[in-house]
C-alpha cells in the first residue's frame, strides 16, 4: 500500500447530522480537515468542521459544487442525490460508499431484489406504486394481513413504515411507492456492523441485540455482544460478508436481522454509514465506528474490533407530548452511574421522539449493565 499523508486528504460530508457530529470529532483526531454540506448552520455537525457549505444534499448541482472541493466524499444519510454522486465519480473524486452502492439502498425495492436475486433469506415481498393499488391488492386477496408497508425512499427512524394488522389500519396506508412485506413473526432483532475499506480488507463487530420502542418504531436501548448460537452468528456473518462484497461497500454498512421464533434469519434492510446501532463501540471498542469509517474510506488499515467491555447504548429522545425548546431532566443522576458515557447532539428544539442523543454504558458486568440500561431509561427525559 503506497504512503498516504493524510492531511493531503479533504474528506467531504453529506449531511450535517449527528452522525456528521461525530465523524468530525474524530477526524479532529488525526487533524483531517472536514467538509459539510447542509442547510442550515445550526445542525450538530458544523461547529466540529472547520469548512461548511451551505447547500441541500438532495440538489444535483449544490453536490457536484460541494463534492469538487473534496479528495473524498461521503455521507452521513441515505436520502442524497446519486445523480450527482455518479457525476463526481466521473470526474475523479473518490466516493464512499460508491454510488452504485447508495443506489440500491436508498431504494428499499432495489434492496429487496437484490437480496432475491443472491438467494439471501429476507421477508417476502411485493412492490406497489401507490395506496391505491395496495387496497386493489387487498380486494383481490393478492396481499393478505398483517403485512407491513415500507416506502421505498426517504424513510428513516420509523418513518415510512406501517404496520397494517386489519382494516381498520388501511386509513394508515402510505400514498407512495412501497414494498408491501410478510410481517415476521419476531423474537430478536441484531445488528451487524461490517467495515471494508477501498483494498477490499472486511472485518466484522460483535452483534448487537436491539430493543425498540413500539409506538416510534425506533430503537430503545441496545446491548452487545448479543447472546447468539454460534451457528446463527456464523451465518449472519457470512451473509453480512456476502452483502458487503457484491455491494462493492467502501466504510461502513450495518446489515439489521430479524431471528424469528423458529430461529430462521431473515435481512430486514442495511445502511452504508455509521449507525444508531454502533454507537456503543465508542466507549465499548478498540476502534470506534467512526474511526473505522475513516480508516476505511482512507484505505488504512482497519483497526481492531475487539471488544473490552460489554456495551450497551440507550437512545435519548424527545419525550412525547413536547416541542419546543431543549430541557433535559435526570442527566445529572445518569452521570453518576459508573461506566455511563453522555454523548449530546446540541438540538436546541425538542419534539416527540426526535433523537436528542445517547447514553453509551461499558462495564465487565451483564446483569449491571442491564440494570443500569433500566436506570437510565426511567430516569431521563428530554422535554421543552
Amino acid at each position: 500500500m503506497q504512503h498516504k499523508n493524510l492531511l493531503d486528504h479533504k474528506i467531504g460530508i453529506l449531511g450535517g447530522g449527528q452522525l456528521g457530529k461525530m465523524l468530525a470529532i474524530e477526524a479532529a483526531n488525526w487533524h483531517l480537515p472536514i467538509y459539510i454540506l447542509d442547510q442550515d448552520q445550526q445542525f450538530p455537525a458544523v461547529p466540529y468542521a472547520p469548512f461548511f457549505q451551505a447547500g441541500d444534499f438532495k440538489n444535483f448541482d449544490d453536490v457536484v459544487h460541494f463534492g469538487k472541493k473534496v479528495d473524498i466524499l461521503t455521507i452521513e444519510i441515505e436520502q442524497i442525490n446519486v445523480d450527482a454522486l455518479f457525476y463526481l465519480e466521473n470526474e475523479g473524486v473518490k466516493v464512499y460508499p460508491k454510488p452504485s452502492t447508495v443506489k440500491v439502498i436508498q431504494d428499499k425495492g432495489l434492496q429487496k431484489m437484490f437480496y432475491q436475486e443472491r438467494d439471501i433469506p429476507t421477508a417476502g415481498f411485493q412492490l406497489f406504486n401507490d395506496g391505491k393499488e395496495i387496497k386493489e391488492a387487498l380486494k383481490s386477496k393478492q396481499i393478505t394481513f398483517p403485512f407491513v408497508q415500507k416506502s421505498r425512499k426517504d424513510g428513516y427512524d420509523g418513518k415510512g413504515v406501517v404496520v397494517v394488522s386489519n382494516d381498520n389500519d388501511v386509513i394508515n396506508l402510505l400514498d407512495c411507492p412501497s414494498i408491501i412485506e410478510e410481517r415476521i413473526n419476531i423474537k430478536t432483532e441484531i445488528s451487524i456492523l461490517v467495515a471494508r475499506s477501498a483494498s477490499g480488507e472486511l472485518i466484522h463487530y460483535e452483534p448487537v441485540e436491539q430493543h425498540f420502542n413500539q409506538e416510534a418504531n425506533l430503537v430503545s436501548f441496545l446491548i452487545c455482544p448479543a447472546e447468539l448460537d454460534k451457528g446463527i452468528l456464523s451465518k449472519m456473518n457470512e451473509i453480512a460478508s456476502l452483502i458487503a462484497i457484491d455491494l462493492d461497500l467502501v466504510g461502513l454498512l450495518a446489515i439489521e436481522f430479524f431471528l424469528d421464533e423458529n430461529d430462521d434469519i431473515f435481512v430486514n434492510e442495511v445502511a452504508p454509514r455509521p449507525h444508531n446501532s454502533g454507537h456503543h463501540t465508542q466507549n465499548s471498542c478498540e476502534t470506534s465506528q467512526f474511526e473505522q469509517h475513516l480508516r476505511a474510506i482512507l484505505d488504512l488499515p482497519l483497526g481492531s474490533t475487539r471488544q473490552h467491555s460489554i456495551g450497551a447504548m440507550v437512545n435519548i429522545v424527545g419525550e412525547p407530548g413536547y416541542a419546543g425548546k431543549t430541557k433535559y431532566v435526570g442527566i445529572e443522576e445518569c452521570m453518576k452511574i459508573e461506566g455511563a458515557h453522555l454523548h449530546l447532539y446540541g438540538k436546541s428544539e425538542t419534539r416527540p421522539f426526535r433523537k436528542m442523543g445517547h447514553i453509551n454504558i461499558a462495564d465487565k458486568d451483564r446483569k449491571k449493565v442491564l440494570e443500569n440500561i433500566e436506570k437510565i431509561k426511567s430516569t431521563l427525559r428530554v422535554i421543552s
